[in-house]
């Protein structure tokens, strides 16, 4: 087979222009050269970049890429943690992923629903007494509560401030760099001292916790030779169950921004139930920024499509740009939850939370629990809050890594029903 050189970028490095175009940087290059694939120097490193299904499709393919050394250790140090399950490869992914998804049965998610819709209640009544609601911060408070409680972990009335702020610190600062990183360094110590006290009390048997859940799964899982997780190891895999739950809300408050953007739409959630309930969260998911991209290495020299691919290669999958990748989506940057009416479920064109298998491959094991929250936080903000939304800057940067609206969505008159 003759090769063909992937077209490549010609400045020297596209650090600079990543930072400046963030969650666009992708797929600007691959609009602009007529291409889904492309290579650049992204911090002075040789880089792949790739767009749509067929280059998610190879891209979760295990045996062609690996994820080992494939997170900027930034990354690690704020957001995933050292020793997760994000940097597993082959059969130690397999098992350590099955610890997560044995969490996700359907009745141990509707639990957590349920769990989240009662700490809605609860804060919209507490919403009609005060003058402005900040939402974001609220529903990550929300969220931090009813998923330390499914997942077993005490958390103290005098605690819940600080853990919100840290888990979300965790989320905020990982894509950052200066004071905000080093504030998200700093929250993840701070956790990561909280879940070890915790997790060896379980296992000193100083601290009971139920069978079904996270805490008592990574407590107690042992390997196939009868080794228990490593403590390190078993801390960070239960915080990566805590802190991407918080990390919901940012969806969630897209949500409410779709609302505000799109008025008509109230109506068609009240009228369309739970079914179009789906179809306006699956269309948040689409059309509005969470992960940027996903990253990975060559496992070994291979080709695609007459390209080659050399072992050690970083290449980075555009989510946001696959998303929103015209050749896929009809119109993508207009906001229609309707288009999911009809889509052909597939795992490679809508990716918001990665794509593949949940099992085997880099998939978010937490999506189906995302969507479950989501749809029970939006049927709350349709079905049972009335509120106002006060001139504010609802704008968000995609720059940013993760973005939001700076305002952080504030509301007002808040009634609850």
């Amino acid at each position: 087979m003759v090769m063909k050189e992937i077209p490549r970028i010609a400045a020297i490095d596209s650090t600079l222009s990543l930072a400046f175009e963030g969650y666009e940087f992708i797929s600007k290059r691959c609009d602009r050269y007529q291409t889904d694939i492309f290579q650049t120097r992204l911090i002075l490193e040789p880089t792949i970049c790739m767009r749509g299904k067929e280059a998610a499709q190879v891209f979760y393919d295990t045996d062609k890429f690996s994820r080992q050394q494939a997170t900027p250790k930034r990354v690690q140090k704020t957001l995933l943690g050292e020793g997760g399950v994000q940097g597993l490869d082959g059969e130690a992914h397999r098992q350590r992923k099955a610890i997560f998804m044995d969490l996700m049965t359907p009745k141990n998610m509707d639990r957590l629903g349920e769990l989240t819709e009662q700490w809605w209640h609860r804060y919209g009544e507490k919403w009609t007494q005060q003058p402005t609601v900040v939402l974001f911060d609220e529903v990550q408070e929300i969220l931090c509560r009813a998923v330390c409680e499914w997942s077993g972990v005490p958390l103290a009335e005098s605690e819940v401030a600080q853990r919100t702020r840290d888990l979300a610190q965790m989320i905020s600062g990982s894509g950052r760099l200066g004071p905000e990183h080093w504030q998200a360094r700093r929250a993840r110590d701070r956790g990561e001292a909280w879940i070890s006290d915790l997790l060896q009390k379980i296992r000193n048997q100083a601290l009971n916790v139920p069978e079904n859940t996270a805490a008592h799964a990574f407590a107690w899982h042992q390997s196939p030779s009868g080794q228990p997780l490593d403590l390190p190891v078993a801390t960070v895999d239960l915080l990566n169950v805590l802190r991407p739950t918080v990390a919901i809300g940012r969806y969630i408050v897209f949500a409410a921004l779709a609302l505000d953007d799109h008025p008509e739409q109230l109506q068609k959630l009240r009228d369309g139930g739970s079914d179009y309930i789906h179809l306006f969260t699956q269309e948040v998911r689409r059309f509005y920024p969470f992960f940027p991209f996903a990253g990975a290495r060559v496992r070994h020299d291979f080709a695609w499509q007459g390209y080659p691919f050399p072992a050690g290669r970083r290449v980075l999958l555009d989510l946001y740009g696959t998303n929103r990748d015209p050749a896929l989506w009809d119109q993508p940057d207009q906001f229609r939850p309707e288009r999911f009416q009809h889509w052909q479920e597939n795992a490679f064109d809508f990716i918001p939370q990665g794509g593949g298998d949940h099992r085997t491959n880099h998939r978010c094991a937490g999506e189906w629990l995302t969507i479950r929250l989501m749809k029970r936080s939006l049927n709350f903000l349709v079905h049972r809050l009335d509120y106002q939304v006060p001139e504010q800057d609802l704008s968000f940067s995609l720059a940013r890594f993760p973005t939001l609206p700076k305002s952080r969505f504030r509301i007002t008159q808040v009634n609850y029903y």
